[in-house]
C-alpha cells in the first residue's frame, strides 16, 4: 500500500474532509447525479408499468416520476449531514440507526447491493460492447477478458476517488445528453405508421399506477444510506442538495421518458439496445449504443465509489484504498459470471427485506425524529464510539424484514414496508425513549 500513498488517490475515508476541500458546487452534482440516472437499470421500471403493467404511456411516465421525486427529496435531505460534517453517509448512519446496527448489518446490506447492481451493469455493458466490436470490427473478444477489463477500469476510477467521478461525468455529460436526444429523434423518426403503435391492451388504472409509482420510489429511496458520500465536498449544505435534487430529477425524467415511449412503441425494456437497431443510420446506432456504454460506466463507478466507503464503515482498519481495492476485485471476479443478471428478482427481492426497513427507519429518523439536525453530543458520541445501540431500529428492522420476506410479492410489499417500518419505528422511538 506504500506505493498507493499517492495525491492523485483521494485519502480521506472515515475521517472528516476539510473544509479546504469542500469546494464542489451544485452544477456539479447535478452533473454527477444526472450522469448517473439514464442507464440501463434505471429503464426497467418505466418500461414495466408500460409491458406489464398496461399503462398508457403518459400515465407510466407520471407515475415513475412522481415515484422518483419523492425519493429524491429524501436522498437530497440525507446528503445534507455530508456536506455539514464532512462525512461519508455510511458512517453518519451510525447518528440514526447506531453503531452496531450501521455497521454489522447496513453497511454489509449496501456492500452486497453495490457489488451486485456493480457486476450486473458490467455484464449488460460488457455484452453491448461484445457485440459493436464483432458487428463493427469484426472481431470476436471472449465475454471474460471484456468483462475484466471494463470492471477494472471503472474500479481503478472509483480507487482514484472523488475527483474521478466529477471529471469522468463532466466528460461524459455531452455524450450523454447527445445520445438522449438522438434516442428521442428515432423514437418519433422510426416508429411504425400502422395502429399498432400504441402498446395494445393499454388501460389507465389507479391501483397499477400507485404500484408503479411506489416501486420507482422505493428502487430509488434507497440511497439515503450512501448520498452524504459525495456531497461531503460540498461548498454548503444547499450546494449539495440543490446540485443532487436538479441532477437526479432531470436525469429520471429522461430516463422515464425514454422508457415509457419505447416500451410503448417498441414494445421493449431496453431502449439503448432496440433504438440503436431501430435506426438505419449507422452513425447514430454507434452513437446510442456509445452513450449506453458511458452511461454504465458513470453508474458503476458510483457504485463502486459508495460500496468502498460501506465496505470501510463494517471494516475501518483497512482504510478507503485497502476497502475500494477489495470490493473492486470481488466486484471484478463477480462480473465473469453473466448468470448473476438472470437471477435479479430473487436476488433483488431478499437484499429489499434489509434495504427498504433500513431506508424508511434512516429517513424518519432524520426528517421527523432529529429534525434534520445531529446534536454536537450525538455526533461526539458517533466519533467516540459510544452510540452502540438504537434498539428501536433494532427491533424495527427485524420485525419488518421478516414482514417484507412473508408478504406476496403482488402486494407490493416494498411500499407497504416502507410505510410500516416509519410507523413502528417512530412509534418505538418515542415509547423507548419516553420509558
Amino acid at each position: 500500500m506504500a506505493g498507493m500513498k499517492n495525491r492523485n488517490f483521494e485519502q480521506f475515508g472515515l475521517e472528516a474532509v476539510p473544509s479546504s476541500l469542500q469546494q464542489s458546487t451544485w452544477k456539479e452534482y447535478a452533473i454527477i447525479a444526472f450522469a448517473f440516472s439514464v442507464n440501463a437499470g434505471n429503464f426497467l421500471v418505466p418500461s414495466l408499468a408500460v409491458t406489464q403493467g398496461h399503462l398508457p404511456w403518459l400515465p407510466a411516465f407520471t407515475a415513475v416520476w412522481i415515484g422518483a421525486i419523492l425519493a429524491f427529496l429524501c436522498v437530497s435531505a440525507l446528503s445534507v449531514p455530508g456536506a455539514l460534517y464532512g462525512l461519508p453517509g455510511q458512517y453518519i448512519l451510525r447518528a440514526f440507526v447506531g453503531s452496531w446496527l450501521a455497521t454489522k448489518i447496513a453497511s454489509p446490506i449496501r456492500v452486497l447491493t453495490s457489488l451486485y447492481w456493480f457486476s450486473v451493469q458490467t455484464i449488460g455493458g460488457t455484452y453491448i460492447l461484445q457485440s459493436v466490436v464483432s458487428n463493427f470490427l469484426n472481431i470476436h473478444i471472449p465475454f471474460t477478458l471484456l468483462a475484466v477489463f471494463t470492471a477494472s477500469l471503472m474500479a481503478y476510477l472509483a480507487l482514484v476517488g472523488y475527483d474521478a467521478v466529477k471529471k469522468v461525468t463532466r466528460l461524459f455529460l455531452p455524450i450523454l445528453i447527445i445520445g438522449q436526444s438522438l434516442m428521442l429523434f428515432v423514437i418519433f423518426t422510426e416508429v411504425p405508421v400502422s395502429s399498432e403503435n400504441t402498446f395494445p391492451n393499454t388501460t389507465f388504472d389507479w391501483g397499477i399506477f400507485f404500484f408503479y409509482m411506489s416501486l420507482a420510489f422505493v428502487q430509488f429511496v434507497s440511497g439515503v444510506s450512501a448520498s452524504s458520500d459525495m456531497t461531503r465536498y460540498a461548498k454548503s449544505a444547499r450546494q449539495g442538495f440543490t446540485g443532487m435534487f436538479l441532477g437526479n430529477s432531470a436525469g429520471y425524467l429522461m430516463t422515464a421518458l425514454i422508457g415509457t415511449l419505447v416500451a410503448a412503441f417498441f414494445q421493449s425494456t431496453n431502449p439503448f439496445v432496440v433504438l440503436s437497431e431501430a435506426t438505419t443510420n449507422t452513425f447514430i446506432g454507434l452513437f446510442i449504443t456509445l452513450s449506453g456504454l458511458l452511461a454504465m460506466i458513470s453508474i458503476n463507478i458510483g457504485n463502486a465509489y459508495t460500496g468502498g466507503f460501506s465496505l470501510l464503515n463494517t471494516l475501518p482498519s483497512l482504510g478507503r484504498l485497502r476497502s475500494v481495492l477489495l470490493f473492486g476485485i470481488v466486484g471484478v471476479i463477480l462480473s465473469c459470471f453473466p448468470s448473476l443478471s438472470t437471477e435479479a428478482a430473487s436476488i433483488i427481492s431478499i437484499l429489499g427485506a434489509g434495504i427498504v426497513p433500513l431506508s424508511a427507519i434512516i429517513v424518519v429518523d432524520y426528517l421527523w425524529i432529529k429534525k434534520m439536525s445531529i446534536s454536537e453530543e450525538l455526533m461526539m458520541n458517533v466519533v467516540l464510539g459510544s452510540y452502540k445501540i438504537n434498539l428501536a431500529a433494532i427491533l424495527t428492522f427485524t420485525f419488518m424484514s421478516i414482514a417484507y420476506l412473508i408478504i406476496p410479492k403482488e402486494f407490493s410489499p416494498g411500499m407497504l414496508i416502507f410505510i410500516g417500518s416509519s410507523i413502528v419505528y417512530f412509534s418505538l422511538h418515542k415509547y423507548i425513549v419516553t420509558k
